[in-house]
């Protein structure tokens, strides 16, 4: 049962439209951050939503590790391919941009091919993938971040939680929508048990000394550290697949930074040697596929939905209620919220009012009664 309060979408996009902007975002660019974010809490993946406007975006414009307004340079421009430098921008500008693009390119050509360097945080990878799908088209897209992830058998955080993300157009309501770090968990989701008072299961972070921990505040300042890292998706060692998980997240580096020869791993700490600021220059890659030119949109959103159909009504476990295929409970959760609005933990409203108050917004909230 949710007890949280509700804020309304409109109020609240209205809101972090005029906070970006109060930060020295143009307006464009401030409605398209505000989509990205609050398209992560319509989906219910709030480690990506409102909990992130302030620590990951206005806190970066105010420390200098982000620039609001986002100066995009087309280095390399062919009839399918795109490689763009963001010039430390916002990210979520940068691919929106990027996407419209590809998809472009894709409608002419069946298939284009995108990189973006030097950029920083893009939102959650699904809302780049989702444009895709919304043109009638397949969208893949990942992302390397800051190095949190150790490699299999090893307990130095190297590479980022980098997402490796799929949407489909299918014929069902919803797309098969697949939008996950290749880590067990992500920083984000981390940052938002902090936030509500959990701790992090065990499993999911090694120590230095090859044991784990739980304690989410604790976790989060030792990863800054370099004292304890994220597992990739499979876990500790090989006898679970940790190596699988271990390759993807690997794959989805090499892709994020070596398509537009960009920054890597350690290079994208944020931190200086001297432990001062820097740019994250973080990498995105971004494909578009156009089923037209295969065997027709019809035919591919039929098979897909069929597939997932499938899945849906195979026999279950016992005492499970329900199989689900990706992108499902995403579309449960916007369902539940479209009309109710986005739910506000304690810890966001009060950043909401110091944010207000800061700028001198003319906002009320219900949740201030």
């Amino acid at each position: 049962m949710e007890t949280r309060p509700y804020v309304a979408w409109d109020l609240m996009n209205r809101f972090m439209v005029d906070a970006f902007k109060g930060y020295g975002v143009p307006e464009e660019d401030a409605k398209i951050c505000a989509d990205v974010l609050l398209e992560s809490d319509r989906r219910g993946i709030e480690s990506h939503g409102c909990n992130r406007f302030k620590p990951i975006y206005l806190d970066r414009i105010k420390n200098g590790t982000l620039l609001p307004v986002t100066k995009m340079d087309i280095v390399k421009d062919t009839p399918t391919t795109v490689v763009m430098d963001a010039n430390n921008g916002m990210g979520m500008v940068a691919s929106y941009h990027m996407m419209e693009m590809l998809i472009e390119k894709a409608a002419k050509y069946g298939m284009a091919g995108g990189a973006i360097y030097n950029s920083t945080h893009y939102g959650i990878a699904g809302y780049w993938t989702t444009m895709a799908e919304k043109a009638g088209m397949i969208g893949i897209s990942g992302t390397n971040a800051r190095p949190s992830v150790a490699p299999t058998w090893g307990v130095e955080p190297m590479m980022g939680t980098n997402p490796f993300t799929f949407t489909i157009p299918t014929d069902e309501e919803f797309p098969f929508n697949f939008d996950c770090a290749t880590s067990i968990v992500q920083n984000g989701k981390i940052e938002y048990y902090e936030r509500i008072g959990h701790e992090v299961p065990a499993g999911l972070v090694v120590t230095k000394e090859g044991g784990t921990m739980t304690d989410s505040g604790q976790i989060l300042k030792d990863m800054r550290a370099g004292k304890c890292a994220l597992l990739s998706i499979g876990g500790l060692g090989e006898a679970t697949g940790g190596f699988k998980g271990y390759g993807f997240t690997t794959i989805v580096e090499i892709l994020s930074a070596a398509l537009a020869g960009g920054p890597f791993m350690k290079a994208l700490s944020g931190k200086a040697d001297d432990g001062s600021n820097q740019f994250y220059r973080l990498g995105h890659f971004f494909f578009v596929i156009n089923p037209e030119f295969f065997m027709g949109l019809d035919t591919f959103k039929k098979t897909a939905g069929d597939i997932c159909r499938g899945l849906r009504a195979s026999e279950k476990a016992p005492g499970a209620e329900r199989i689900y295929t990706a992108g499902e409970k995403e579309w449960d959760a916007w369902q539940e919220r479209k009309d109710k609005g986005v739910p506000i933990s304690d810890s966001v409203q009060k950043e909401i009012i110091g944010i207000r108050d800061e700028l001198g917004l003319d906002y009320h909230f219900d949740f201030e009664k």
